[in-house]
């Protein structure tokens, strides 16, 4: 059985006509910005939890002149328990260089999207597609997953001989009309029908010429990737209090986990925290009370995070360097970046001092 990519359009858009998504908020008032900021949070999240922070981020930023105008923190903030942060630096630098260097508009140019910070050659291709209408192909998680098993094409998608293929089957089978609805169609159909676990090929329209149905494969195609020990770290995280409402908070450096956005300060065990203490407020704690372990999973490794709430007297009175530290009001926050364990951790503290 061989598959034709000349077949798998025409009977994908009749099902998307049906049964694709059609009220989705970037599928509103479409243009090149939506578009764009829609796809960079699309990456490696989930549809209904990208459609809570679309809205929110568009009342804040509705075109990309205010997005570049903003603040790196208040974009941080917006993002904040979306996960992936360097999407948000990435994008807001972006918006920074459209502005300045093409005048406000995204440019409808495949080579000019490339060159703009977060853009990959499949983001570039879904914002081509759906907001110029430029037959461009895309190869996303979805896309690969039901290429993948249309044509029958085993082994892991991430390897370059299947990467190479799965890019030359999916712009085989982008056609000329309707390229944005197909799009949109062919990442429904992987997200809803063709997907990862319990997949529902009766009611596929591409199961006629599906090699991997016929072959009894769907199960086994794709493969996952090949799994290695996930390392695993840990790290105390200093919860400085003064008074009932006020915490300490540093800013992470921009490159590596929650980059530029606010955290409590970092060592390496609990039984550091006296000598840092010393060291930057010339004064012992007060109090420590260890709070229960935080588990945290990053995509390449597994993170325990031993909250510690710390007292010293002298504290707040200290001078730090000023843009890299915070004293964070838990009864008025402020609007910075937050990675979701933190913004639980204040929420916890927020009650009450020691």
């Amino acid at each position: 059985m061989h598959t034709d990519p000349a077949r798998l359009a025409a009977p994908l858009l009749s099902w998307w006509d049906e049964h694709g998504r059609h009220d989705l908020p970037w599928q509103q008032n479409i243009n090149a910005y939506r578009v764009w900021v829609s796809e960079i949070m699309l990456q490696q999240t989930q549809v209904a939890t990208v459609a809570r922070y679309f809205r929110r981020f568009m009342v804040s930023f509705p075109e990309v002149q205010s997005l570049a105008a903003a603040s790196e923190d208040a974009v941080l903030h917006h993002w904040s328990g979306l996960g992936y942060y360097s999407r948000a630096r990435n994008l807001h630098a972006a918006a920074r260089q459209i502005v300045s260097m093409h005048d406000g508009n995204l440019p409808p140019d495949f080579e000019a999207l490339l060159a703009l910070p977060g853009i990959g050659r499949s983001t570039a291709g879904a914002i081509l597609a759906i907001a110029f209408g430029q037959r461009q192909p895309i190869l996303d998680g979805n896309v690969r997953r039901v290429l993948a098993r249309y044509a029958g094409i085993e082994g892991w998608p991430g390897t370059n001989a299947n990467l190479k293929g799965l890019w030359q089957l999916a712009d085989a089978c982008t056609p000329s009309a309707r390229v944005a609805n197909y799009t949109q169609a062919i990442r429904d159909l992987g997200a809803t029908l063709c997907s990862r676990s319990r997949p529902r090929c009766a009611e596929c329209p591409l199961q006629p010429d599906c090699i991997a149905f016929a072959s009894g494969k769907v199960a086994e195609i794709p493969a996952p990737k090949p799994r290695k020990q996930r390392p695993q770290r840990c790290a105390t995280f200093v919860m400085l209090r003064h008074g009932e409402h006020e915490v300490l908070l540093m800013r992470r450096p921009p490159a590596g986990i929650w980059g530029g956005l606010w955290s409590f300060p970092e060592l390496e065990t609990p039984a550091a925290i006296d000598g840092w203490c010393m060291e930057r407020f010339g004064e012992a704690p007060q109090s420590l009370r260890e709070w229960p372990v935080v588990s945290h999973s990053f995509s390449h490794f597994d993170l325990a995070m031993m909250p510690v709430e710390v007292e010293v007297r002298a504290a707040r009175s200290c001078v730090m360097e000023a843009g890299q530290w915070l004293w964070y009001n838990t009864r008025s926050p402020g609007s910075v970046g937050l990675a979701a364990p933190v913004s639980k951790l204040l929420a916890a503290l927020a009650p009450g001092p020691l």
